[in-house]
């Protein structure tokens, strides 16, 4: 463990200690008795009382996910213990997670593919919106092998209910919905989603809708236009964006099954904050069949699913089309969950097995295209495994795959990036355990968890046969079809601790790369053309390399029912309700080897408090997010400073008929502080235009459901 490494550990508990005397003295004024706690995520590991799946997750849905939703995936799940956003403006970010990023993030939709381009540049949005989510997934270990190679860094789950899985209704049917709408924030918000879904025990119906408009990015200081270097006061050029969609879905349910059908639609036009004068056209249209039929032979279940995605991107100049990516994919998945087995009186072993088949094609045409047309087609067979006993879990997963990467014409001037084909055949294994020392029916004590992973990944187009000027990034980048695989060994050991309401979780892990992909720096400098100029005032040259490296740290969680039932640490009456105070804290350490420097865009040490107070039908929060300096960049990266962001929120619950009504509003950047995110390349590259965090803001909303 490295000097800077002890200090930031060091650091973590000082701030943790002092978050919790803070919060514990404003906590000694209210007390009593909970009623409608609002917890902000609910953080499980799948231990064996409640699945026989080990499954370590973060999960956001309900309120929680309502309160914490914004414009982007990455911003609804910014700041949960290990996750970042690498936001790119307000209207584009994908999670980061413990350092990673791209597609060594696997996000799914109902666990199928999600197609887009959003990994190819950090400018391109992923089509989907929270507004629309029921629910949003973390997976980590073993299990993310059913889901795809690539998943190093974690699974991104993003489920709703187009296809019902379950009975919603009885024979005589019924009708439920819901309706959200909210307004203000930062960037100005309006927006409105609804569902409505309606049906018996033999057929569901499904239909949903959202619309989201924004302004220009309000931030604490004043903003320069890159073109022109024409002023925009205290907001950020080119930032306001217009998203609209819909879907439908139907199920028709079985006694041993269902078999449901979807469609939808996203559209989305953004400006990118990079080019004040260009804005992003995005449509998807995805259609999913899926089905299930239990008590098949061996198998407790057999489920496929099968989604085909058009996907356009267009980069507007004005009004003038230039750019444009089409991605059109299909994903076939197949699995068969077996049949429970006992083994002797203690032990009972489970399992799910299948296949995966995707393709997609993507045609990059324009003059500002830095990639080539390119297929992509992949095979997968996964098992997951798991034994449960008497004292915990073990489980194992497998993945094998086979990889075709197709440039289909030539962009650079090298004979190497000729129209080619590369074929690779990752392997991944995993393993984990779980040992459990809870005790008594409530099942107060230490759970421990541990898993090691052996990973490949094959390379992406971009990483392969990308050749030409990236101007989102403002770097000239050059893909290398001798990449080869990428070689990953991961292991995290964890613990969580439970008593009553008081709950306590810590988790450190280390990932060591033989072969990570990397934009790496070559030192040239290039022009429009791609000619080698020397000259700094041109493009800098990235090219995609192999490199050696290591990612390490900690994550960790509490809660403490200070106040009101369950071993409350305080006292008080009952009629001032209950407090329950949540910490939090994370920390990367990430290095190349290769070069001995760090690794470019990764979160520094952030440690975070939130008061919890509830009583009866009123819920409030009031807490802070620090993120220390980040001083560990590479050659000729950008440090950022430390900054802290203080946050309130207020809800209220109330039943009207057969309506449930939540209202809430929440105050953010309470001290309008000026701060940067050290993971989003817009801080290393556009610099003086970079845009900082949003500032102090206030967003209201409503959600009506019955």
């Amino acid at each position: 463990m490295t000097a800077h490494f002890k200090r930031s550990v060091q650091a973590a508990a000082i701030y943790t200690f002092l978050g919790t005397t803070f919060c514990a003295a404003w906590a000694q004024t209210s007390g009593g008795e909970s009623v409608h706690a609002l917890e902000e995520v609910t953080i499980t590991a799948r231990s064996l009382e409640q699945s026989s799946w080990l499954v370590p997750a973060q999960q956001l849905s309900g309120p929680a996910l309502m309160q914490r939703q914004g414009s982007t995936l990455g911003e609804t799940l910014d700041n949960l213990p290990g996750i970042s956003n690498s936001s790119f403006g307000p209207n584009v970010g994908r999670p980061v997670i413990r350092g990673m990023d791209s597609d060594r993030i696997r996000i799914l939709q109902n666990g199928g593919a999600n197609t887009d381009v959003s990994s190819l540049s950090n400018d391109h949005a992923v089509p989907i919106d929270p507004l629309t989510t029921e629910r949003i997934e973390v997976l980590r270990g073993p299990a993310t092998l059913m889901f795809g190679s690539s998943a190093m860094g974690g699974v991104v789950n993003v489920i709703d209910n187009r296809i019902a899985r379950e009975p919603t209704f009885d024979a005589q049917g019924g009708v439920i919905g819901k309706a959200e709408m909210r307004a203000g924030g930062a960037a100005s918000e309006r927006s409105t989603g609804a569902l409505v879904e309606a049906g018996n025990d033999k057929f569901v119906l499904h239909v949903d809708a959202f619309d989201r408009s924004t302004q220009h990015l309000k931030v604490p200081k004043d903003m320069v236009c890159e073109a022109g270097g024409a002023s925009s006061g205290r907001r950020v050029c080119n930032s306001a964006s217009n998203s609209k969609g819909a879907a439908v879905g139907g199920t028709l349910l079985f006694d041993r099954g269902y078999l449901g059908l979807s469609t939808s639609e996203y559209r989305s036009t953004y400006g990118t904050v990079a080019e004040p004068e260009v804005s992003i056209g995005m449509l998807r249209r995805h259609h999913v069949l899926e089905g299930l039929m239990r008590d098949v032979g061996v198998f407790q279940d057999l489920k496929f699913q099968w989604g085909y995605t058009n996907y356009t991107h267009t980069e507007f100049e004005g009004a003038v089309a230039g750019t444009r990516f089409d991605n059109k994919g299909v994903d076939l998945r197949l699995e068969g969950r077996q049949r429970a087995l006992r083994i002797g009186s203690d032990w009972q072993w489970e399992g799910v097995s299948g296949l995966q088949r995707e393709g997609t094609h993507l045609q990059a045409m324009g003059d500002e295209r830095f990639l080539p047309s390119s297929r992509t087609l992949s095979s997968g067979l996964f098992t997951y495994q798991t034994l449960k006993t008497s004292w915990g879990q073990l489980s194992a997963g497998a993945r094998a795959e086979t990889v075709e990467v197709t440039s289909q014409e030539d962009i650079g001037p090298n004979l190497e990036n000729m129209a080619q084909t590369r074929k690779f055949k990752p392997l991944s294994l995993a393993v984990g355990a779980l040992r459990n020392l809870r005790q008594g029916d409530a099942q107060d004590g230490w759970q421990l968890t541990s898993h090691v992973s052996m990973s490949q990944r094959a390379p992406k187009d971009y990483e392969l046969f990308a050749y030409g000027r990236h101007v989102a990034t403002a770097a000239y980048q050059i893909g290398q079809p001798a990449n080869g695989l990428e070689n990953g060994t991961q292991l995290d050991l964890g613990g969580e601790w439970k008593r009553g309401a008081h709950k306590f979780g810590i988790t450190g892990f280390v990932s060591q790369f033989s072969n990570y992909i990397s934009l790496q720096p070559t030192g040239e400098f290039r022009d429009s053309s791609g000619a080698v100029t020397g000259n700094a005032a041109d493009l800098p040259t990235y090219r995609f390399e192999g490199v050696r490296a290591r990612f390490q740290g900690l994550e960790s969680t509490a809660k403490l029912r200070m106040v009101g039932g369950q071993s409350a640490l305080l006292t008080a009456n009952a009629t001032h309700g209950a407090m329950d105070l949540e910490l939090r804290a994370d920390l990367v350490h990430a290095t190349d080897l290769t070069n001995n420097q760090a690794m470019p865009r990764i979160a520094p040490l952030r440690l975070g408090a939130d008061a919890l107070w509830s009583r009866q039908a009123w819920g409030a929060r009031f807490g802070f997010m620090h993120a220390a300096a980040q001083n560990r960049v590479p050659e000729g990266g950008v440090a950022t400073a430390a900054h802290t962001l203080w946050h309130a929120g207020l809800n209220y619950h109330a039943h009207v008929g057969p309506t449930h009504w939540m209202l809430f509003a929440k105050l953010d950047n309470i001290t309008n502080q000026l701060a940067y995110s050290s993971t989003s390349v817009l801080t290393q590259t556009l610099r003086e235009y970079a845009p900082p965090i949003a500032g102090r803001s206030l967003k209201v909303g409503a959600q009506v459901s019955f």
